[in-house]
């Protein structure tokens, strides 16, 4: 928004829908000040019955305020709530409370105009200070700065800045020769090759580059590449890589092979027992999907590491809400679907063409250890011995998505699959989504894995769209 001279002491006026975005937002100012209208508390009052999420959100923010003013006087109130905060510093929590609180001129009395009107007079109050609105409403803060109120968008809770994008989860070197030089040229350590197992691993030795993380990608190659290995160790001075398997020809996924690097790198995280937490990014057609449930078949029907598959997406429509859905819960998800269905129709394709998905038997066989759930009642589950599938999580909140991530049990493996450019639900951007917050706050941990398909078999028809609309 409109760019602000701040001053040292600040206070921050926080909008409704900032708490409920985030409930823990008041700690998130450092050792400035935190203000409350009377406005945002009565609306927090309007949310708070129900079982929906806002209500449980607007509860949870009565309980934190309560437990703040349950231990101080009402003088005490007066002079400002102190906040603890992890970084040390202890900035002060008002509230706005004005009896003869004046409306702005020429605006009707909602309450969007009332914080408007308190943030004003709050800012006429305390001259020494920048008094500062913060909301997650656009067309609130469009209205503040054609007022002249100081105002600024909400961005604790984003994943990444907007100068930044979500981390790919893999470095491409490109290859100058047949031998992979411009790799190791480019990187400069010494190299030890060690043989354990079946496994080929090596040890680097050097200066490490700064944007490697832990189970990344590294290849010479998008296609064809000679050298493919994931970040298995990572120290300033140190890297321990590990080949990958070659999913491209003889050693497919329940037939499924891979077409580059990158999908290659997907089926290697997918079938690794090591890796518990594995998230897929890209667009619509790389093959998130495909893969993902011929890695899930080969583990469970297979190689019987897994007792069951359950797969779930959030139900967030893309235009219209189609409305009341009769029957069960499986029959429910039904419509939401469509994109399992579709992948297993290609998964059981035979030579000539013909799907046996269709048939009844095989529904039955492959019904019986696969589990189509809604996210909804997800909550108080604890997921044994499952492969789980979280379609479409970027339309998920990160509270929505460690929900869901936080049911696993013994051996059970996650994959949370989405395209951030495709967002449905209403507030959230390709920073503040589930997907990107899971993929950065797990980046460093040794047992998550992450990679950001390219488009490869996409009909002429999609890639024009994509480019075109």
């Amino acid at each position: 928004m409109v760019r602000l001279d701040k001053k040292a002491t600040r206070l921050y006026v926080l909008d409704t829908n900032v708490l409920i975005h985030d409930p823990a937002a008041l700690y998130h100012f450092d050792e400035h000040d935190v203000v409350i209208p009377m406005t945002v508390l009565e609306e927090l009052d309007k949310h708070k019955n129900g079982i929906r999420e806002i209500a449980r959100t607007a509860r949870q923010i009565s309980r934190t305020l309560s437990d703040l003013t349950s231990q101080v006087t009402f003088d005490e109130i007066q002079l400002g709530i102190p906040i603890p905060r992890i970084s040390g510093e202890s900035g002060r929590l008002h509230f706005l409370c004005y009896n003869d609180l004046k409306l702005l001129d020429a605006i009707d009395d909602s309450p969007d105009n009332r914080i408007l009107a308190e943030t004003c007079r709050l800012r006429d109050e305390r001259p020494d200070a920048s008094v500062i609105l913060i909301t997650k409403d656009i067309n609130l803060r469009v209205k503040a700065a054609a007022l002249k109120v100081p105002v600024e968008d909400y961005l604790n809770d984003r994943a990444f800045s907007d100068s930044d994008a979500m981390i790919e989860g893999a470095q491409v070197y490109a290859s100058a020769g047949q031998d992979g030089a411009t790799l190791w040229e480019g990187l400069n350590v010494d190299v030890t090759v060690e043989r354990v197992g079946h496994h080929t691993f090596y040890q680097l030795n050097g200066v490490m580059p700064r944007h490697w993380h832990v189970g990344m990608l590294v290849s010479d190659s998008e296609n064809g590449a000679e050298f493919e290995a994931i970040v298995r160790e990572l120290g300033p001075s140190t890297a321990r890589l590990q080949l990958l398997t070659n999913y491209r020809h003889h050693a497919g996924v329940w037939g499924v092979h891979a077409h580059d690097s990158r999908q290659n790198f997907t089926l290697n995280l997918l079938m690794d027992p090591d890796i518990d937490l594995v998230t897929v990014a890209g667009n619509a057609g790389t093959g998130k999907t495909f893969m993902t449930l011929a890695a899930a078949f080969q583990q469970t029907l297979d190689a019987k590491l897994f007792e069951r598959i359950v797969f779930t997406r959030a139900p967030i429509p893309m235009g219209e809400d189609i409305g009341f859905l009769p029957g069960t819960e499986e029959e429910k998800m039904s419509p939401w679907m469509g994109a399992f269905h579709d992948n297993m129709d290609n998964l059981l394709r035979n030579e000539e063409g013909e799907s046996s998905w269709d048939n009844g038997a095989t529904r039955q066989l492959i019904g019986s250890r696969v589990q189509i759930r809604s996210p909804s009642f997800m909550r108080g589950r604890t997921l044994n011995d499952t492969f789980l599938i979280i379609d479409e999580a970027q339309n998920f909140t990160p509270k929505q998505l460690k929900s869901l991530v936080t049911r696993a049990g013994r051996n059970t493996k996650i994959v949370c699959l989405g395209n951030v450019g495709q967002i449905d639900t209403p507030y959230l951007t390709a920073n503040t989504c589930g997907m990107a917050a899971v993929v950065e706050r797990f980046r460093d941990w040794p047992h998550a894995g992450h990679i950001t398909l390219k488009s490869v078999e996409r009909s002429r028809l999609a890639l024009a769209a994509e480019e075109l609309l």
